[in-house]
């Protein structure tokens, strides 16, 4: 199986980032570790695994990014409005550099964002912000509420990167036209912590009549990579 290495200076976030390609062909995957994750776990948690048959016959291609978590969302150490600031910043990298990249390597016309746990938060919000670019994402025991991280601070980049939060409030036809035709998953288990906000975020999709697949497994499935490896398996 193919496995690159990269790393490059980001100019969005005035810092060297990392990241891992799998595959050589295939639907893209945009792949988000989990909360304050390198870009290395997805790989070490036997996700790439899970799969790989798929990475080697050209039928998926895995770009994992690093993420910047500990300077933004849980960077305890400045104000709220700087956690969110540099958040915008993550989300410009996303966009401005990685997006290109792959691009670059991959010819599909595709690109699934997903990740487990905060990750599929990143997943979620970034597929809901740049519709024009993502075709779909595939979160698994995501959580998509980030007043936890705010001590009750509040501004615009919190709000548009806060999905329960904008999205019962968006009805700009451009958004909601491109929502309709992405593929959209909220995977979760019957004993996932998360479950609730999968839940809450499915109700609001429904609200909006953006189609999606709420996906709650049974069986005592919960919060924990085994689960989301058996979700791999199933949703790519």
């Amino acid at each position: 199986m193919n496995r690159e290495y990269h790393k490059w200076y980001s100019n969005a976030l005035r810092r060297d980032m990392e990241l891992l390609v799998f595959g050589h062909d295939g639907i893209p995957l945009l792949v988000f570790p989990t909360s304050m994750g390198r870009f290395f776990d997805y790989e070490s948690r036997g996700m790439i695994q899970a799969v790989q048959n798929k990475y080697e016959h050209g039928q998926l291609q895995a770009f994992c990014v690093d993420s910047v978590d500990a300077e933004s969302w849980y960077n305890k150490a400045v104000p709220p409005r700087e956690r969110a600031h540099r958040h915008t910043e993550y989300d410009r990298y996303l966009f401005d550099e990685i997006v290109p990249f792959i691009r670059s390597r991959n010819r599909s016309d595709l690109l699934i964002t997903t990740g487990c746990s905060f990750g599929g938060y990143h997943a979620v919000n970034f597929a809901l912000r740049h519709p024009d670019v993502v075709t779909g994402a595939v979160s698994m025991g995501g959580a998509f509420d980030i007043h936890q991280f705010l001590d009750g601070y509040y501004d615009d980049n919190c709000y548009y990167n806060c999905p329960p939060d904008f999205l019962p409030n968006l009805t700009d036809p451009w958004y909601l036209d491109r929502y309709r035709r992405q593929k959209l998953v909220l995977a979760t288990g019957e004993t996932d912590s998360c479950l609730d906000e999968n839940i809450r975020l499915s109700g609001i999709m429904n609200a909006k009549e953006i189609p999606h697949w709420l996906d709650v497994w049974g069986d005592g499935a919960g919060h924990d990579w085994h689960w989301w490896q058996q979700m791999a398996v199933k949703f790519f």
